[in-house]
């Protein structure tokens, strides 16, 4: 009887033992961390490692080949007010100005406990990317700004790149548990309403469960999906988009299945300088150095310094809906993010205005007394058709630039609900437990318009804050 029961539980050993085997072939993976964190951005990786630094065990999942999404297509900057590097160079800022002038960019449609958290830390991002490889000690001005205040890597690269490239090798460096084209189609919650994990398939097809006490949803916004653009916002059918491919909005998705609210999805925000029919953006760092905008007829029609919804609707009140950003080698010299717009033909050129006159057919009489009278008010410090107050350009000296722009999709400002914790609202207004968000796949901190600069401080500030909360939810 006991040789029968001894060969029966070694039958049932060697049963479990190959079901081990053949399991993880055919799908069905299941294992747990503490945080399970959607989305290989810079909300998301910030998140990763500062949960990480907390102690927690992390799993970051990414549905596409690499790590950045839309981080890595950023140009300008991170907003912070009150930074050592502000004070370096006897810059006047505070987080009260910078959120003053956030609500006055968003038309007071943002939430404002969201933007007073925003402008609150900021500068502790500014400090946080420093820690982990990634200084940006550089200030300039970007449109909506009151003081310069946008923060970018030294002799003005583009710093959402700058930012990815330092984040992928903390992780690394943090053996961070990161899985690449790995595509989450469920968030699991119990019968309570508690979520406790996540469901997905990766390149290959299997299925994978991972169970975590906690899910951060960084999943970014969804500029990409043009049919969602125009399901929320009919007048955008037709533009191209600056967007990454991977910002579909499943994120959005997602959560609104485990009963997510969601809010301002109607507000999707225009970049007022992309290549026409390419959708490549011209960074905001071009005008806040200098860079003046003109139409086709060579003159000169706004305010360049304005935020990006009004400069938006002044070129496409212009013929053809486009226009030129003109500058010379002196702001070339000085921002190196215009390095990649040189390489990629995108420059047209001339010795002299009349010249660069010529390359972009416009009237070469017009352009010169145009750019001549931006060169008077600068030297006499009033703008006196469009008020800038910041000139930086007298256009004394070639060579002199022009690039065609014209406005495309660039940011959705809507979408989940959060809390100042980072915590997933449901529609009665209260948290869904142990879901937290940051990013672009969140909604109420840039209102009706988002300020350039304001997007990285919000994917750190936010992707930091709800690694923090996470964490504290685990005891």
């Amino acid at each position: 009887m006991k040789t029968r029961q001894v060969k029966r539980l070694t039958l049932t050993m060697i049963a479990v033992m190959m079901m081990s085997l053949i399991l993880p072939a055919c799908g069905g993976k299941s294992d747990a961390a503490d945080i399970v964190v959607i989305g290989g951005g810079g909300a998301g990786m910030s998140a990763a490692i500062e949960a990480h630094n907390l102690g927690a065990k992390v799993v970051l999942l990414e549905k596409m080949p690499m790590l950045g999404g839309n981080t890595a297509r950023a140009e300008g900057g991170l907003n912070a007010a009150g930074t050592e590097y502000q004070k370096a160079q006897g810059i006047e800022d505070s987080p009260e100005l910078h959120f003053e002038d956030t609500m006055k960019g968003g038309k007071n449609v943002n939430n404002p406990d969201l933007v007073k958290v925003l402008t609150d830390n900021a500068a502790e991002s500014i400090q946080f990317l420093k820690k982990n490889g990634a200084e940006l000690s550089e200030v300039g001005k970007a449109g909506g700004a009151s003081v310069p205040r946008i923060h970018r890597p030294e002799g003005g690269e583009a710093a959402g790149n700058f930012m990815v490239i330092a984040l992928k090798k903390k992780l690394e460096e943090l053996n961070v548990d990161v899985r690449l084209q790995h595509s989450v189609t469920e968030i699991v919650t119990d019968k309570e309403g508690n979520v406790t994990g996540v469901k997905g398939a990766d390149k290959e097809g299997k299925t994978f469960e991972i169970q975590a006490k906690a899910v951060i949803l960084a999943t970014g916004g969804f500029g990409a999906n043009l049919d969602m653009v125009v399901k929320y916002n009919s007048d955008l059918e037709g533009f191209a988009t600056t967007n990454a491919p991977g910002a579909q909005g499943d994120g959005i998705q997602l959560a609104e299945a485990v009963g997510a609210k969601l809010v301002d999805m109607k507000e999707i925000q225009i970049h007022p300088t992309t290549i026409p029919g390419e959708g490549v953006l011209i960074t905001e760092g071009v005008r806040g150095d200098g860079a003046i905008l003109v139409n086709q007829e060579g003159i000169r029609f706004t305010n360049e310094l304005l935020t990006r919804d009004v400069v938006s609707k002044n070129i496409l009140a212009q013929t053809d809906k486009i226009a030129y950003l003109i500058f010379n080698d002196e702001l070339r010299g000085t921002l190196k993010a215009t390095d990649t717009y040189f390489e990629m033909g995108l420059v047209e050129e001339g010795q002299t205005i009349a010249e660069l006159a010529g390359k972009i057919n416009v009237d070469a009489a017009v352009l010169e007394q145009t750019v001549h009278r931006y060169s008077e008010f600068k030297e006499a410090g009033v703008d006196e058709d469009f008020q800038r107050d910041d000139m930086r350009l007298d256009f004394k000296k070639g060579n002199y630039y022009a690039i065609k722009v014209t406005p495309g999709i660039h940011h959705t400002m809507g979408g989940v609900m959060i809390n100042t914790q980072a915590q997933v609202l449901n529609e009665a207004g209260n948290a869904i437990a142990n879901l937290y968000a940051a990013g672009e796949v969140t909604g109420g901190v840039h209102g009706a318009n988002r300020l350039g600069g304001n997007a990285l401080a919000d994917i750190t500030t936010f992707g930091r804050i709800a690694a923090q909360e996470a964490v504290k939810s685990l005891d």
